[in-house]
């Protein structure tokens, strides 16, 4: 429990404050920025090894922007603007982006030819070898390889000629490690995974099994079989019941479960199904702006909340319903209510420079999501876009006219499920904003102000910033004095752009 934040914020009760209100004040340190750790929870049950999290929007996240997030250490939220299908198939992308289970394996039949095998291979655009062989009842009979390809006789016409018979199989349930064990003793570079009816349920490739048990990369946030790790969103009521079944079944680590009002009946009784009817499956509820709500999340079942209501840079639920409170003021105030708990606060909305990033840990979030950060991205869904000689991408709230004429998601978000075109009322604009190259770069500057912010305020750990973090306010003129200022710039900055 942080005493300096508790007796900080009793100065200001009823007054609501944002991050370019106040500052960290630094604090004596025996260690050096690179010491620090930046490991946090996502939710009560799962950890990632930064605290960033990319928005569940339709100019955001898609599976591109999920895998550069997962290989980050971070996690993206995949929108639910899409149809059922689609959105689980982007989950499902994301999952087997690391190819150690090859869920849905490209099989042949005995009878094909081999011309056709190397026709389907030029078409699909296929760079691997090695492909199970059926029979006419879709059971295993065989394996062909690059080499029985090159080494097939003269007059072999049908797979049946060259296969290799007999292949090396496993149970649907071999781990990741058994199987290495397998190939390594065995000599062979597929291992495909067979039901007790004879059917290909699966396949390992070694290269990709070798590389990931050999060169497992530290910084990637992966499950327990070394898949990448993803969320996505669905929305509360019934509506959302068989896309949750499909995300689900493709194999999502964590949904959330999204309005702009989380604090309402149909986010609190979906949050309840899927903690019920999805065990393994991490839950987070939001958005919501209040340490009341945050408790009746919890209450339900929830891993996490997501905090925030307006502070989005394409927001406009603030002007247009006149709600909301400032993000630092309610970060504050979930985390204080959910404390000893161990439900999660993400910090969702108002992110501009990754120095915000720290006042919201020491707030009180686990984590915080991102959006216009990373809606410039190469790896965001959103329109490329000249303009005066610069690159933008097209970005738009979730609330805004088009993502509610476009999105069922979106519609539902905002309770205009059943709304005419004409009588939509937006809570969010669209825009554009700078091109700013990939995701490994913009996660590079952030998690390298994160760390520094560590080292100034002389906390090794995400957890120590939460119990020892001390803020001052800031006046209008502090503000300024903190930004660059009577100056022209000339070259910006990778991480500061006026």
């Amino acid at each position: 429990m942080n005493k300096y934040m508790d007796a900080f914020m009793k100065t200001f009760p009823y007054e609501g404050l944002t991050y370019d209100d106040v500052t960290l004040v630094t604090q004596y340190a025996d260690f050096l920025p690179d010491d620090t750790s930046l490991e946090t929870k996502l939710t009560s049950r799962t950890k990632m090894k930064i605290p960033f999290m990319s928005a569940a929007m339709d100019t955001v996240t898609e599976s591109a922007m999920a895998i550069a997030m997962a290989l980050a250490g971070g996690i993206g939220c995949i929108h639910k603007n899409l149809e059922e299908d689609d959105q689980a198939a982007q989950v499902a992308k994301v999952k087997n982006y690391l190819n150690g289970l090859i869920a849905t394996p490209i099989c042949f039949h005995e009878n094909d030819d081999i011309s056709f095998l190397r026709s389907e291979k030029k078409r699909m655009g296929l760079k691997f070898n090695g492909f199970p062989v059926l029979d006419d009842k879709d059971r295993l009979v065989g394996m062909i390889t690059s080499s029985d390809m090159r080494f097939a006789p003269m007059d072999a016409m049908k797979l049946r000629d060259v296969m290799q018979k007999a292949p090396i199989t496993a149970a649907p349930n071999t781990t990741l490690k058994k199987a290495y064990d397998l190939m390594r003793a065995a000599k062979v570079g597929k291992l495909p995974l067979v039901d007790r009816q004879g059917h290909v349920v699966g396949l390992y490739s070694f290269t990709d099994v070798q590389r990931l048990i050999e060169n497992r990369n530290p910084s990637y946030n992966c499950d327990d079989k070394f898949r990448l790790r993803v969320a996505a969103s669905v929305s509360g009521g019934k509506g959302d019941l068989s896309r949750m079944e499909k995300l689900a079944a493709a194999g999502v680590d964590a949904v959330v479960v999204d309005s702009a009002h989380g604090h309402s009946k149909g986010i609190m009784d979906m949050t309840k199904y899927i903690v019920k009817n999805f065990p393994k499956v991490d839950v987070i509820a939001g958005n919501i702006a209040t340490g009341e709500a945050a408790v009746a999340l919890a209450k339900c079942g929830a891993h996490a909340v997501k905090v925030g209501i307006g502070p989005g840079s394409i927001c406009t639920t603030r002007v247009v319903c006149g709600v909301g409170i400032p993000q630092l003021t309610a970060v504050y105030n979930a985390a204080k209510a959910l404390r000893g708990s161990g439900v999660a606060v993400i910090a969702d909305g108002g992110i501009k420079l990754s120095g915000d990033v720290p006042k919201a840990l020491a707030a009180g979030a686990d984590s915080v999501m991102l959006g216009s950060v990373l809606a410039g991205t190469e790896e965001s869904p959103g329109e490329k876009i000249y303009s005066n000689g610069r690159q933008y991408v097209v970005y738009r709230g979730m609330g805004s006219m088009a993502a509610l004429k476009n999105g069922k998601g979106s519609r539902a978000r905002y309770f205009q499920d059943n709304e005419a075109e004409d009588d939509l009322v937006p809570q969010g604009i669209e825009g554009m904003v700078p091109y700013s190259g990939r995701v490994h770069s913009i996660m590079t500057q952030f998690c390298g102000g994160l760390k520094a912010s560590l080292g100034y305020c002389g906390t090794k750990t995400i957890a120590e910033l939460q119990e020892r973090g001390k803020f001052y306010r800031v006046t209008a003129a502090g503000q300024r004095e903190a930004r660059p200022h009577d100056i022209t710039i000339t070259k910006e900055a990778p991480n500061y752009r006026a």
